[in-house]
């Protein structure tokens, strides 16, 4: 059982977001239950830290790599709650009282996450949209969608390891295994649907599969890194 929650951590990590990272800040700025805004960035050439720095946030420069950036933002928390929040999820009116409600009012939960859409009003993303939808009734879901966990859980579970790639999907296994999670339905989160352009369907949903099927088999995170990223793609924080 937790403890009621007063203050929140947000901490999103940043690598060239300047056209997105605004959008996120704006939402936050202001709010009493925010305790501070940790921006983690990997290397941003792009004016994401000059944005940063006009904001009350705190800005902090890491190697890149999202799974790194997460764990050290989250190193630095101070609030009740951590949120993980990434630079291309716009947050709706009302989505950090949600947190703060659902929480005060589940103190058996150890966190949990929101439901997803996706931008864009094509086939494939009201497809994910279904998708994202069922496999997180059987207990699966992503950094996309948003993130939350009493500090308390977070220290006695372990911190999201600054591994390459699946850190969220590793983190949430062990949140899951911890006990019962919450699923904030409203409001919803929006995300990009920015990582699938110009890629056929059948190709996202088995690299998807492969991806998964290799981590199950004990494939390392960098070498799944390497396969999902492609040689030389450094941009760790967009999937």
């Amino acid at each position: 059982m937790t403890a009621p929650v007063t203050s929140l951590s947000v901490i999103t990590p940043t690598l060239n977001e300047a056209e997105r990272i605004k959008n996120v800040l704006s939402a936050l700025s202001n709010n009493r239950f925010v305790t501070e805004i940790i921006i983690a960035d990997g290397g941003s050439t792009d004016g994401t830290v000059e944005l940063v720095r006009n904001f009350d946030a705190i800005l902090i420069e890491r190697e890149p790599g999202r799974g790194n950036q997460l764990f050290q933002g989250a190193a630095i928390a101070t609030g009740d709650v951590l949120f993980f929040v990434h630079a291309d999820t716009d947050l709706p009116d009302g989505a950090i009282a949600a947190i703060q409600s659902e929480l005060n009012a589940r103190t058996d939960a150890g966190g949990g996450n929101f439901r997803l859409l996706f931008d864009g009003d094509t086939r494939f993303a009201r497809w994910l949209i279904g998708f994202y939808r069922w496999i997180r009734s059987q207990g699966l879901y992503y950094g996309d969608s948003g993130v939350f966990v009493p500090r308390s859980v977070y220290d006695e579970i372990g911190p999201i390891k600054a591994i390459p790639l699946m850190e969220d999907f590793e983190f949430t296994r062990r949140l899951e295994c911890h006990g019962p999670t919450i699923c904030i339905q409203e409001p919803p989160l929006i995300t990009s649907s920015r990582k699938f352009h110009g890629r056929h369907p059948i190709a996202i949903v088995w690299g998807w599969l492969f991806i998964h099927a290799l981590w199950y088999l004990g494939v390392k995170p960098e070498t799944l890194a390497r396969l999902y990223y492609g040689k030389g793609n450094r941009n760790h924080t967009k999937p």
